[in-house]
């Protein structure tokens, strides 16, 4: 499973919004500092399900160049009884403004079967630049990393969109704006392994790559309530598939009030 949490973030990549000047202004009604979502990651070659691994995404208020932020940590590791075929450690922090959730700093540090990467991006929001080690980068307005963009896009009013809308957005990763958008597929009810919940339903576009075919193959299903935490996606992928199914929260903002009974 290469790049572990990498391919979580990229099946969270429905809430990586947004491109239009329409998204600018939002504020923050729908999480807490301290809020902990935790994840499990099912893989598939044959039809059937094994439990490869763990995802953790954290909330804190903190103080970047002496103001305040959210910082986000995103940590994955594989489980023990598959770190002998691929041991995977992984970490992203997100650093974001509490004002209008726009990104002030982002951090990797992986450790995927002995491949080892660690990337620094400042954004200067004010003059439109990204820089990392590599150099800097003109990016557009209200661009987002791929951490930042899930909280931030958990504030969109997602009744205001039609079955079939095109939601565009963009970002930045691996020193590159990427252009993309998801498609609304409307409210339907879904089963996890956590419980039973009514659902808001998307299918992202990607960008074909080493684990993911490209266009709208990918589901996503997020709590049609206030809290609009991710609930379960789904994805062909290279070999086999993924499932990804919330298994625990912590210091949500509102109640779960979407969740219709346990599994």
């Amino acid at each position: 499973m290469r790049k572990f949490l990498a391919t979580l973030l990229c099946l969270a990549v429905w809430l990586r919004l947004s491109a239009g000047d329409d998204f600018c202004g939002i504020r923050n009604t729908a999480f807490l500092p301290n809020e902990i979502l935790t994840y499990d990651v099912f893989y598939s070659v044959i039809g059937i399900y094994f439990n490869a691994g763990t995802a953790t995404f954290s909330t804190t208020l903190e103080r970047l160049n002496n103001k305040p932020a959210y910082h986000v940590v995103g940590e994955g590791h594989t489980n023990s009884n598959y770190d002998w075929i691929f041991k995977v450690r992984d970490k992203y922090e997100s650093y974001f403004d509490t004002a209008h959730l726009q990104p002030l700093k982002f951090v990797r540090n992986i450790d995927e079967g002995g491949y080892k990467k660690q990337e620094n991006v400042i954004f200067d929001q004010q003059n439109n630049l990204a820089t990392s080690t590599k150099g800097s980068y003109k990016i557009p307005n209200c661009i987002q990393d791929v951490l930042s963009a899930i909280y931030y896009a958990r504030n969109i009013n997602f009744n205001s969109y039609k079955v079939d809308d095109k939601i565009p957005f963009n970002m930045f990763l691996d020193n590159q704006v990427y252009n993309l958008y998801i498609r609304y597929q409307g409210k339907e009810v879904v089963k996890t392994k956590y419980g039973k919940f009514n659902a808001i339903k998307f299918k992202p576009l990607l960008v074909k790559g080493t684990i993911f075919e490209g266009g709208e193959k990918m589901t996503v299903w997020v709590s049609d309530d206030p809290n609009h935490i991710p609930l379960r996606i789904e994805s062909p992928i290279a070999v086999g598939s993924v499932k990804v199914d919330m298994m625990q929260y912590r210091n949500l903002r509102y109640p779960l009030s979407s969740k219709i009974s346990v599994r």
